[in-house]
């Protein structure tokens, strides 16, 4: 579900410092290794500091509990909130301008200081994708039903005792990335998604919804042999180099956003491998954005393909 505001105002306040956030809630580093800066989590107790901030990337990831992300993730998980609540509170209406005036409304006093306990999201079961509120939503945005279920499921999963179902994507260790129109989440383990061809290059998304949009795209071309990578979330980036780096080329299609932008230009700095294939989509926000965009109605074919 998107919360209400500006798009803009959203990457504003995802561009708001992690390091400086976590000063003003009482946070100092326990070390600092070049961009990378190490804390004792404020997400749970520990006595070894594994939660780090990448300062350059603007991005944090808790290695104990396998999630990171943005300031809005870690703003989510440490308040126990949803999006729009999270930035409801950091800007009423995201009306301001200016980032750094921002930064005193992050702390508001209708949070407790103390961070809640996770609620549990533990998945039920996986079928083939049948319901209808599913199927239309897949539809809104441009993703063919028979793309959907190559390469997802329905998932029912329980959070408290009530239980609920959505469009499930799995990742390597066996966790899955949900959505439905209403909601986003994930179950735990998060991780990567890697789907091989045994190809020479790879192509790396964000998100899986990106990722089908690139399936859908290319139903009616020639089939390449090609390798996908799709991250869940951008603070696993690091992570996938390792496995990215083993490829001759390395193909980006990362969110237009400023984080996007920010990996991408870091990635571009690390070996000429990777190709920043963003351009692909400009004027929009991510592929899907695009897709959907290129996807009227009274249009038969897309305005551009991705070849």
């Amino acid at each position: 579900m998107k919360a209400r505001g500006d798009w803009k105002s959203i990457e504003q306040i995802k561009a708001l410092d992690i390091v400086d956030y976590l000063a003003l809630l009482g946070y100092e580093p326990v070390k600092v290794r070049n961009v990378n800066y190490w804390y004792h989590s404020p997400l749970r107790g520990e006595k070894t500091p594994s939660f780090k901030v990448n300062r350059q990337l603007n991005c944090w990831y808790d290695h104990g509990i396998g999630k990171g992300g943005t300031i809005i993730d870690f703003g989510m998980l440490y308040y126990q909130c949803s999006i729009a609540e999270f930035l409801q509170k950091m800007n009423v209406g995201l009306a301001l301008s200016d980032p750094t005036t921002l930064i005193p409304k992050l702390i508001s006093k209708s949070f407790s200081q103390e961070p809640a306990s996770e609620s549990k999201l533990t998945i039920l079961q996986e079928a083939p994708i049948t319901s209808i509120s599913l199927i239309r939503y897949l539809q809104s945005r441009c993703i063919p039903i028979d793309v959907a279920r190559q390469f997802c499921c329905q998932v029912s999963y329980q959070i408290g005792d009530k239980e609920y179902y959505g469009i499930g994507f799995k990742n390597d260790s066996g966790g899955y990335e949900i959505r439905t129109p209403f909601f986003k989440a994930s179950s735990s383990p998060k991780d990567i998604t890697t789907i091989t061809n045994s190809g020479k290059e790879v192509l790396v998304f964000e998100g899986f919804s990106d990722f089908l949009s690139y399936q859908t795209t290319g139903r009616n071309q020639p089939i390449v042999s090609s390798d996908f990578v799709i991250l869940n979330s951008v603070s696993f980036f690091e992570k996938a180099c390792p496995i990215l780096e083993q490829y001759e080329s390395i193909h980006l299609y990362l969110d237009q956003d400023t984080t996007g932008q920010r990996i991408t230009a870091h990635a571009l700095s690390l070996s000429t491998k990777y190709k920043d294939e963003s351009h692909k989509y400009t004027g929009s926000k991510d592929l899907n954005e695009w897709l959907v965009h290129n996807t009227k109605p009274h249009r038969k074919n897309l305005k551009h393909k991705l070849s």
